[in-house]
């Protein structure tokens, strides 16, 4: 079966972390590079956060994006509901979570990833409704979550 993923370039690499404020301040350090600002994932009224096929409206985590051209290095702090972010967390620590690739036509590249057999465990929508995020699970195949991320701008 061909890839699942039209454009494999990877534009981000995503970690799980408990403390995010420690974290970036000590990789901002380590780079010499600015600190990010921490964002929210938002409000369930705009994320629409579904988790293992039913509505989540209390998974949310704070992030820090740093950038480095066309890849995006992204810290995710997850608060306690259950989502993909508390259940890496919870299983195995900090550390490495998903890559991430940008797509076209969300629905239809998660279906050819479910058919590549992996599942679909979270998706989303982020910013101000304006894009679209799914996480995969392909922890068997790759050892790794794989996010898909659409955007309309």
């Amino acid at each position: 079966m061909s890839s699942p993923i039209q454009d494999p370039k990877i534009i981000q690499i995503g970690f799980i972390v408990r403390d995010l404020e420690a974290t970036k301040q000590q990789v901002a350090r380590f780079l010499d590079v600015p600190v990010p600002p921490t964002v929210s994932s938002g409000e369930y009224e705009v994320t629409q956060t579904v988790y293992r096929g039913e509505p989540a409206p209390l998974a949310q985590c704070h992030m820090a994006f740093f950038d480095f051209g066309g890849l995006q290095v992204e810290f995710i702090e997850p608060n306690e509901a259950p989502s993909v972010w508390r259940d890496h967390l919870r299983r195995h620590g900090e550390g490495v979570h998903h890559i991430a690739f940008g797509v076209k036509g969300i629905n239809k590249a998660i279906e050819r990833c479910e058919q590549w057999g992996m599942t679909l465990e979270q998706k989303g929508e982020y910013r101000r409704g304006n894009g679209r995020y799914a996480y995969l699970n392909a922890l068997e195949d790759l050892k790794i979550f794989v996010e898909l991320l659409e955007s309309d701008e």
